[in-house]
């Protein structure tokens, strides 16, 4: 298993590196105060300020795999260039690698017709809009996702559309022109799996309401705009939906394994930046008499960060290996147990920075607040730690079952 990244890749990273340290990182306390001050519905100028450099560098549309449309990167080369973009929540969207965008963009490579991929896909691609994806609901426990009640009913050339819908990333932003939804044209299927199904809805089409932004922690924006969105009587035409009637769920296989790891790719290069901030604030605080660095207790902490660190890193390069040389779906058990452990990781190394820190962690001064809403919220999102773990007991007593007969 070879997992070491292609000169391309390698090059790549060396670049990212440079434009982080000349870009990204002076301007996060700009991107945070914009943030503030302009809420979840406005646009911050430093973002659109740093697209067009990003660009320029050649540093665009790093993701999708074996697609004429990105950079052509396997999982495994993606994975470094990915961890270093979650150093920082503004990097992301910056090289037009960040989610929802990023997840839908794949769907329409895979799964769009020509004139959906002309219409979407290209201006998403560009950078010129981005897109919104609604499959949470607020009236059922949305873990499963047969429980989704909305409803896409066929009446002659449209379908008709209606539900309600949170946690639908992106809805807030002003640029936000496509959403996916996912819903039921068929509820009354035996198999709760072909029930559902994914449709392209255009944010100004009629009877779309968004009610509100929701913050994590009381912070917009991470990861993303989630927001609580109605649909009542939502007309579309039928050439929108995606694949076919009763394909939701193969969509959401196909969508939803590759931005888990990516969601643990970005949050691994997170918990390295909380780690680096952890020891220089270790070395340059004095308490009782000597630097804290120096203090059994913190030793060991930054000792057990870097250990869990590099554990989650391994596991995801596993996975992005297995992705490219076997395909997600023999991956699934390897995507599953990343999905558990990065984001328990990271949630373990942010909360030792806090505590490190003192006061000052309990702030945004060092965007640790920022940092932690982000991991506590993706060991919810794109399937809760519960889910993945009965999905990885019952791969491993399926595999000691094979192995015994």
């Amino acid at each position: 298993m070879q997992l070491s990244p292609s000169p391309r890749a390698a090059d790549l990273k060396a670049r990212l590196e440079a434009f982080m340290a000349e870009h990204i990182y002076p301007a996060e306390a700009r991107y945070y105060r914009e943030s503030e001050e302009l809420g979840p519905w406005k646009v911050q100028p430093v973002v659109e300020e740093l697209k067009p450099l990003a660009r320029v560098a050649g540093l665009w549309n790093l993701f999708l795999p074996e697609s004429d449309h990105g950079a052509g990167l396997s999982n495994l080369d993606y994975a470094p260039l990915c961890e270093v973009m979650g150093r920082s929540h503004l990097a992301p969207e910056v090289f037009n690698c960040s989610a929802p965008d990023t997840g839908n963009m794949e769907v329409l490579a895979r799964y769009g017709t020509p004139e959906q991929q002309a219409r979407w896909l290209t201006p998403l691609l560009e950078g010129r809009i981005r897109s919104g994806f609604a499959m949470t609901e607020p009236a059922v426990a949305s873990s499963d996702a047969t429980n989704i009640e909305s409803r896409i009913t066929r009446d002659g050339d449209d379908y008709v559309i209606n539900g309600r819908k949170w946690f639908t990333t992106g809805a807030t932003d002003p640029r936000c022109k496509i959403l996916i939804f996912m819903g039921k044209t068929d509820p009354d299927n035996a198999d709760r799996h072909r029930q559902q199904s994914m449709i392209l809805v255009p944010m100004d089409t009629p009877g779309i309401t968004v009610h509100r932004p929701l913050p994590v922690f009381g912070f917009y924006g991470m990861p993303d705009r989630a927001s609580e969105v109605s649909f009542e009587d939502v007309r579309v035409p039928a050439a929108n939906m995606l694949l076919g009637e009763g394909r939701g769920f193969e969509i959401a296989q196909g969508r939803l394994g590759p931005g888990r790891i990516h969601h643990c790719m970005r949050l691994i290069g997170l918990a390295e930046r909380v780690l680096e901030k952890v020891c220089a604030r270790a070395e340059e605080r004095v308490a009782f008499g000597r630097p804290v660095a120096e203090q059994t207790v913190t030793l060991e902490r930054i000792a057990e960060a870097r250990i869990a660190i590099e554990q989650a890193r391994l596991l995801t390069l596993k996975a992005a290996w297995m992705m490219d040389t076997v395909g997600n779906k023999q991956a699934k058990a390897e995507i599953a147990m990343i999905k558990v452990a990065v984001p328990n990781m990271a949630c373990r190394v942010i909360d030792m920075a806090i505590q490190l820190f003192g006061g000052a962690g309990v702030t945004n001064d060092f965007a640790l607040g920022a940092a932690y809403a982000t991991a506590r919220l993706l060991r919810i999102a794109d399937g809760p730690d519960e889910v993945h773990r009965n999905q990885i007991g019952r791969l491993e007593l399926r595999r000691q079952r094979a192995a015994r007969s």
